[in-house]
């Protein structure tokens, strides 16, 4: 079912998929990242609340306190004077304390709350504090403790053997028992766990230090309230971001994909019959623009091959008929007059004549067509290519002679190279039989061969009546012949320079085409030293 769903809707689909897996990966780790933050910022705070405060009991042992700027002088043999004092501040009575004792205390717990809060994390008001002395003797609490205490060193005392550390609870009497029979084996130490006060979970931390017992808890519910905050941030952030991401990449697929179907419209209106007509190109160098070259360059070749079947198919036509007609009209004269057995044997032998042009023109196309198909495979054997060129020009010298035609010839001897020798010989009596043909009467055509580190060159010259530049580049189509060669002193189906090419790629060489027209014609073949691959190659 979802192999039939347009592109872009399982574009957009996999693309909501993507964001959504992202998005609830992201969420997970931000929320359990924030609550592992906050549980350590948390103790982080605590311990240096606890810091502070044992700080400022240490400075009102040495008598002195300054806030902002501000001194005040006290007792040295107390060093809890101050907090006993604000103690006092709590307890309602019939005698309110004087007006300079109550300013003077006010300014005091100013300064203490003022060192302290630059510690606090999120709500000051959420804090517990709680002072004692040594002995675990309760000094002074926060007033939002109202008649509640927070546990001391005596609920969570500390002990240590060489290698062991126990944690006693209060509820643990033996344990308790047992560290006040050893005392030396007592520590000053601190405690951070989870506690309870006011019925309500906080996060509390004890520390006994050389001049009290400090206690700082934190309710632990703003932390969990923070959190579900984010948690519910979260929650309704993530349908609206799904939505929009999976509407954008509907939408962006939509834009991305909107070439392709204006390039399926316009594929689906190109016929056999429109094959000029190309793809609209698209100015950018993306893949799309980069498919839509590689169509057109591949609907150009298809209408060349159209093109060149549609000539192939008329030329094959023309050079099928001629023959055909003259052999029409010789069987119908000796048919309806009466004849000498002499001239009826003239009638025999221009017919087998034309019989046997049908015979090479139909043998080379068949030729040309399973060479194409692969069917023809190459024997590749070290052979000499000098003695096929001399076997060559011995084998066209009678037909050159015939028309008063030098042969003149420059072969290097005994040049050995991996070659189909049978189809060389063929590529090399089709071009100076090709020569021959094109070449006036005492005219001149030359083969020359020489090697280099890379190649064996071959050339074929003569100085026949050339070919037209702008007809060169169509000489190795087949059936296709100069139209100024179109004489009824030169007969061919315009074949076998289409053969030699295929010959000569065949070897993994190249030949090139070289004419002035009324002056010479020159073919240049190279054929390399390397063993080609032992199959047909397509023309």
């Amino acid at each position: 079912m979802a192999s039939q769903l347009p592109l872009r809707t399982k574009l957009a689909f996999w693309y909501g998929t993507i964001v959504a897996l992202t998005l609830s990966v992201y969420s997970i780790y931000t929320y359990f990242s924030v609550s592992r933050e906050l549980h350590r910022s948390l103790d982080v705070s605590l311990a240096r609340v606890v810091s502070s405060l044992d700080y400022l009991l240490s400075k009102n042992q040495e008598g002195i306190y300054r806030f902002k700027n501000k001194v005040s002088v006290r007792s040295i043999q107390d060093k809890f004077l101050l907090f006993r004092e604000l103690e006092q501040m709590r307890f309602v009575g019939p005698i309110r304390p004087s007006v300079e004792k109550e300013k003077l205390v006010d300014e005091d717990l100013g300064g203490i709350w003022s060192a302290v809060y630059e510690h606090i994390l999120l709500n000051p008001k959420n804090y517990f504090i709680q002072i004692g002395d040594t002995n675990n003797q309760i000094i002074w609490r926060s007033r939002n403790l109202q008649n509640d205490t927070l546990p001391t060193l005596l609920g969570f005392l500390n002990f240590t053997s060489k290698d062991t550390i126990w944690v006693a609870s209060h509820s643990n009497d033996s344990l308790l028992k047992l560290a006040m029979e050893k005392p030396k084996r007592l520590v000053l130490d601190s405690v951070l766990t989870n506690s309870k006060v006011l019925n309500t979970d906080i996060r509390l931390m004890v520390k006994r230090t050389h001049q009290a017992v400090i206690s700082v808890g934190y309710i632990a519910s703003d932390i969990q309230n923070t959190l579900n905050q984010l948690f519910l941030i979260q929650m309704v952030a993530f349908p609206f971001v799904l939505i929009i991401s999976i509407f954008g990449g509907w939408l962006m697929s939509s834009i991305s994909l909107r070439p392709i179907d204006l390039i399926a419209k316009t594929a689906d209106e190109i016929t056999a019959r429109n094959l000029s007509r190309r793809l609209p190109e698209l100015p950018t160098k993306d893949e799309v623009g980069h498919l839509v070259r590689t169509l057109n360059k591949m609907i150009e070749r298809l209408e060349k091959a159209f093109i060149q079947i549609k000539k192939f198919t008329s030329d094959v036509s023309h050079e099928l008929r001629t023959p055909l007609t003259i052999l029409q009209g010789e069987m119908e004269i000796a048919l309806h007059s009466r004849k000498t057995p002499e001239e009826y044997e003239g009638v025999l032998v221009s017919a087998l004549e034309e019989v046997g042009r049908l015979t090479n023109v139909v043998e080379s196309l068949l030729e040309l067509s399973r060479a194409e198909t692969g069917q023809i495979n190459m024997n590749f054997q070290n052979e000499n290519i000098s003695k096929i060129a001399i076997d060559v020009v011995e084998d066209i010298s009678i037909i050159a002679e015939s028309k008063g035609i030098e042969i003149k010839t420059e072969i290097e001897p005994n040049v050995i190279i991996p070659i189909d020798a049978p189809r060389i010989h063929q590529a090399l009596l089709n071009l100076l039989d090709n020569s021959v043909k094109y070449t006036p009467r005492t005219g001149r055509v030359s083969l020359s061969l020489r090697k280099n580190s890379e190649y064996v060159e071959l050339v074929v010259e003569d100085n026949g009546i050339g070919i037209p530049k702008e007809e060169i580049p169509y000489i190795f189509d087949r059936m296709y012949r100069v139209d100024k060669a179109r004489t009824s002193d030169t007969q061919g189906a315009g074949l076998g320079l289409s053969i030699v090419k295929w010959i000569i790629e065949s070897h993994n060489g190249t030949i090139v085409v070289q004419s002035e027209l009324g002056k010479f014609t020159r073919f240049i073949v190279n054929l390399p030293f390397e063993h080609p691959q032992e199959e047909s190659l397509d023309s």
